[in-house]
């Protein structure tokens, strides 16, 4: 089972996508076990004060958590954690995500298909 951090931008593209979250996650790394950090779970609590519809019971029940000790920034952490433990992290953030292949760690991402593509350093 893979590890996969979870961005707040990157679950809110998927599920705007209408993807399948085992299914899409099934075909880019297999059996997933998603990761959460409080950070972006903050966020998305506060995206979902102004938006419904993001399925956070969903990611709530399918995902663990995870803390960079010490990091306090959301991107950060998820550096961290990715190069750490080769976890990928899915997000859309172009900033995001050119730091993560710097780091020498990965991404998955949600294309135009709409599908994963999962990128590595």
């Amino acid at each position: 089972m893979v590890g996969v951090l979870v961005d707040t931008c990157g679950w809110i593209s998927l599920v705007d996508a209408g993807l399948n979250l085992d299914s899409s996650l099934g075909e880019v790394v297999g059996e997933a076990n998603l990761i959460l950090i409080d950070s972006v779970r903050d966020e998305l609590e506060a995206l979902d004060a102004e938006r419904r519809g993001l399925l956070l019971d969903l990611l709530y029940v399918r995902a663990d958590s995870a803390t960079a000790e010490g990091i306090s920034h959301t991107d950060d952490a998820l550096v961290t954690l990715s190069v750490q433990n080769s976890w990928p992290v899915l997000t859309v953030d172009r900033r995001l995500k050119e730091r993560l292949i710097d780091a020498g760690g990965s991404y998955i991402e949600v294309t135009s298909g709409p599908a994963l593509r999962l990128v590595s350093a």
